[in-house]
């Protein structure tokens, strides 16, 4: 209960609250009408009582008198018993008196005849008689037999003027009374109705009081009523009050000066005061204002309306006015430091948004135009621009931005070669990096010193001030920034020159962080540019094309290679190594060494990238085991050897996407070829490859990672659009390459790329010749004109010498050291003529310096001495030596001297 009372919101607050000046009002209005009443009451009662008495005597007075002069009274007195003859006419007279009693004494106050409620004769009276018998009339209080009483006693004389008695006549002060008590009602009823009618008006002009004075107690009026007179006299702001006829019902000293009111302003119209219009029709108007400068005379004045009806007042407006005129200058130099501030951290944030030297540049241009300056323009030295330390002393420089300019402008455009002459004051300021105001350059002797004919046109097309500011980071010049102003007619000041160079050195750190990055990174893609192919061979098995695009975040680890094997056979390799920077280039060039070192060995693609997996967990154990080396477990390799004779590709891979095939009739497949998890993370699990068949004219594109991800789109979108851009049969791979770049990557590519698409060739079989040879020495004159006859056909009759030696000795080597069966065979296309003998035996021989006493180990000698290029690849079987002869320019000739070939042998 107590709780839910003391929650109840509280009621407006009563007429009857001691608390309020009201209430303590109506309490002492109903005491001081209740103390009169009873005052009234009381002295009407004794008025009453008063009156009463003395009524009472006059009625006694009367009576007595009557009685004394009545016939027959003297004689009465004189007979012989005054008693009987005065009783009848005693009590007969009181009857009608009206008083208590009434009788009649002797001169020695007993009563001869005594008519009274309870009186009886005989009784004597206790009135003093002196004043009787001396013949005076007595009226006193007293009291009687019937108690107090008002009585008068009137002297009965003989004609000779003495006493022989009395006339005595009274009513006593109950009988008096009680006639007060008749009137006391009428009076006490019209004592209450007057205290009635007097409460009531006072609770009615409380009430309308209490409403207006809204509850408050004295200590509350009292500080209201202080604090209104600050408000009127004190506060050094404006007050106005306006009602919603548009009647000025108060004006505080404040307002009176502001607006130069007259004293007599209360009671006048707001349109009578003679104010400025506007600010006379937002006074008249009602409506809200916060904030609004209006003018007043030579003031500007920040103008508050609100309306004082929805908070209980009289309908109208409250108005404060305030006096901005010296603040608003100061407002306005705090508002440009605050658009300054803001200046700068938009710069901070839009300056540096890539790590490219020109945009930077541009980025500065753009965001000071036009906040600062109308028109801005940017040089940097020539070698900033390459990424490269600007020489000192320089003062030519590149254009690199321009911002703001309109058409026929005289401002350089971008690219131009702009130098400062060496004797001009301007120009040694630059050079100490320090910043160079021309308020006015009109008047700017030395800045006109430079260009004369320049600084005309730029005066001409309305550029009247000028901020040069040196681009300075870590203590060298990189540029110039320079910020004009044309349009804007205010001309800069030493403030505008401090933050100009504010603006300049941030942005000199920016232009220099991305001079440092052009520098690593022009460094990395030339470091990457060397150990990537600079050309493809000429190839008769394939057609090869393909495309390199390195990120633009940074160069990454991505490559390629194109290997000529021996049989016509090609390798096609696509790597790609985790990371970016120097580090990810040169790990590229060691993997592509090592698979180039492999692939002279003749692997099998999935035994190369066993021993490339080796390689990579190798060094990155002794990467591991530096503090800050880089392992590069998770790079990928996709290694592919193509067989021109048979159209088989056997692909390997680890970790890397596989290949995409394209039939000749369009059709785009992704073979599902096994895929070895990335080098360095293969472990004990064994490489697996896979062999396909190509047709003539199918095309394989391989790619790396950075050709199918993208943010953007999911990766089966991004194998759609290889597909679409793949399956066009008509082009060639060039055009090919050319039109999945432009299908799949943006303008800018997160990642690098590579993409590698070779056209398959098959060796037709007329350029094929093989011959099974048994283990017979006489057999090879045999084979020998077999060849002889074979290169007549091909018409190669200028390689026969040559290549009759080469097959002499080797199938003579293979029946002598290798086992059955063996095999001759040939290939010819269309640069190199190559012969392979076969046999299944795994011995190798090695190229050795014959001894002068040794009758043998020479022919190898003279198959190194006649072929271009020789060698031996193993097989399942046994072992493959083999002999490269170039059609063009590497063939011995008929003629050469082989007598001087072999003699060099014995030469010391």
């Amino acid at each position: 209960m107590g709780s839910g009372t003391s929650s109840r919101r509280k009621g407006p607050p009563s007429v009857l609250s001691v608390h309020s000046v009201v209430g303590q009002m109506f309490v002492l209005q109903v005491a001081v009408v209740l103390i009169l009443a009873v005052g009234a009451v009381v002295m009407l009662a004794l008025t009453t009582q008063r009156e009463s008495t003395r009524a009472a005597d006059n009625q006694s007075l009367a009576v007595a008198q009557g009685f004394a002069s009545s016939p027959g009274l003297l004689g009465a007195l004189k007979s012989p018993d005054p008693t009987a003859v005065l009783k009848p006419r005693v009590k007969e007279a009181w009857r009608g008196s009206g008083v208590d009693f009434l009788g009649v004494v002797n001169r020695d106050g007993i009563y001869y005849a005594l008519s009274s409620r309870i009186g009886r004769p005989g009784s004597h009276t206790a009135t003093n008689m002196a004043p009787l018998l001396a013949g005076r009339t007595v009226r006193e209080k007293g009291v009687g037999s019937l108690g107090p009483q008002v009585r008068v006693f009137v002297p009965v004389k003989e004609p000779s003027g003495s006493v022989v008695g009395a006339v005595g006549a009274g009513i006593t002060l109950e009988h008096v009374g009680n006639r007060v008590a008749q009137q006391l009602p009428a009076v006490v009823g019209a004592a209450a109705g007057a205290v009635a009618v007097t409460t009531g008006g006072a609770a009615l002009l409380s009430r309308r009081l209490l409403r207006q004075t809204r509850g408050l107690g004295p200590a509350e009026i009292t500080r209201m009523y202080e604090h209104n007179d600050a408000v009127l006299h004190s506060v050094r702001e404006g007050v106005l009050i306006i009602g919603d006829d548009g009647q000025l019902l108060l004006a505080n000293d404040e307002a009176r000066r502001l607006l130069d009111l007259p004293a007599d302003t209360e009671g006048r119209h707001v349109t009578a005061l003679g104010l400025e219009p506007p600010m006379a029709e937002l006074l008249v108007s009602g409506r809200g204002a916060t904030d609004e400068v209006h003018l007043a005379g030579d003031r500007l004045l920040a103008v508050n309306v609100r309306p004082t009806g929805p908070y209980g007042g009289i309908a109208g407006s409250a108005v404060t006015l305030r006096d901005t005129t010296e603040l608003r200058a100061l407002t306005g130099r705090a508002e440009a430091a605050r658009e300054r501030l803001k200046l700068l951290y938009d710069a901070g944030v839009r300056i540096g948004t890539t790590l490219d030297v020109a945009r930077t540049a541009q980025e500065l241009a753009e965001v000071a135009v036009p906040r600062f300056a109308d028109v801005v323009t940017v040089e940097l030295m020539e070698p900033v621009l390459r990424g490269d330390e600007p020489p000192e002393g320089s003062t030519a420089m590149r254009r690199a931005a321009v911002s703001g300019v309109r058409q026929n402008s005289p401002f350089h455009p971008v690219g131009d070669l702009i130098t400062l002459s060496l004797i001009t004051p301007m120009a040694s300021d630059v050079a100490s990096g320090q910043a160079v105001l021309e308020v006015d350059l009109r008047t700017a002797d030395r800045w006109q010193a430079q260009h004369p004919e320049q600084a005309r046109q730029t005066l001409d097309y309305g550029v009247h001030s000028l901020i040069s500011v040196p681009l300075r980071a870590r203590g060298v010049v990189l540029g110039l920034a320079d910020f004009w102003r044309a349009e804007t007619l205010e001309a800069f000041g030493e403030e505008d020159r401090s933050f100009a160079e504010e603006l300049a050195a941030r942005a000199a750190v920016a232009i220099d962080n991305a001079r440092r990055y052009t520098r690593e990174r022009t460094m990395a893609v030339a470091l990457q540019r060397s150990l990537l192919p600079r050309r493809l061979p000429e190839l008769s098995a394939l057609e090869v094309a393909h495309r390199y695009l390195p990120a633009q975040a940074g160069v990454g680890g991505d490559w390629f290679d194109v290997i000529p094997l021996p049989g016509a056979r090609v390798a096609l390799v696509v790597g790609d190594v985790v990371g970016h920077g120097v580090h990810a280039v040169a790990t590229m060039g060691r993997l592509r060494t090592a698979v180039h070192n492999f692939s002279a060995l003749d692997m099998a693609p999935d035994e190369l990238l066993a021993h490339l997996d080796e390689l990579v967990a190798r060094i990155d154990a002794d990467e591991a085991a530096e503090e800050e080396g880089q392992q590069i477990t998770g790079a990928t390799c996709l290694y592919a050897i193509y067989d021109p004779v048979s159209g088989m590709c056997t692909i390997a891979r680890a970790g890397h996407f596989g290949p995409a095939l394209v039939q000749p009739d369009d059709t785009v497949a992704f073979p599902d070829t096994p895929v070895s998890p990335p080098l360095g993370l293969g472990g004990a699990l064994p490489f697996e490859s896979a062999a396909l068949r190509l047709p003539e004219g199918s095309r394989l594109a391989l790619f790396t990672d950075g050709l199918l991800e993208d943010r953007d789109r999911d990766l089966d979108t991004s194998l759609d659009l290889l597909r679409g851009a793949l399956s066009h049969h008509d082009r060639t791979p060039e055009q090919t390459c050319q039109a999945v770049i432009d299908a799949l990557l943006p303008e800018r590519p997160r990642d690098d790329v590579v993409l590698l698409i070779a056209r398959t060739r098959l060796l037709s079989s007329d350029q094929v010749a093989d011959w099974d040879i048994p283990s017979d020495p006489v057999a090879v004159s045999r084979v020998r004109a077999g060849v002889t006859r074979q290169l007549e056909t091909w018409g190669l009759d200028q390689l026969a010498f040559t290549t009759e030696l080469i097959v002499s000795e080797l199938v003579t080597n293979a029946i002598r050291y290798g086992a059955q069966p063996i095999r001759l065979r040939l290939l010819h296309d269309s640069s190199n003529l190559i012969c392979e003998v076969a046999d299944d035996s795994s011995t190798s021989p090695h190229l050795r310096r014959a001894a002068a006493t040794d009758e043998g180990g020479r022919g190898l000698f003279l198959i190194a001495q006649l072929a271009g290029r020789w060698g031996t690849r193993y097989t399942t079987h046994g072992k493959i030596i083999w002999a490269e002869q170039a059609l063009h320019d590497g063939a011995a000739e008929p003629g050469t001297d082989l007598a001087d070939i072999l003699l060099g042998q014995w030469d010391e």
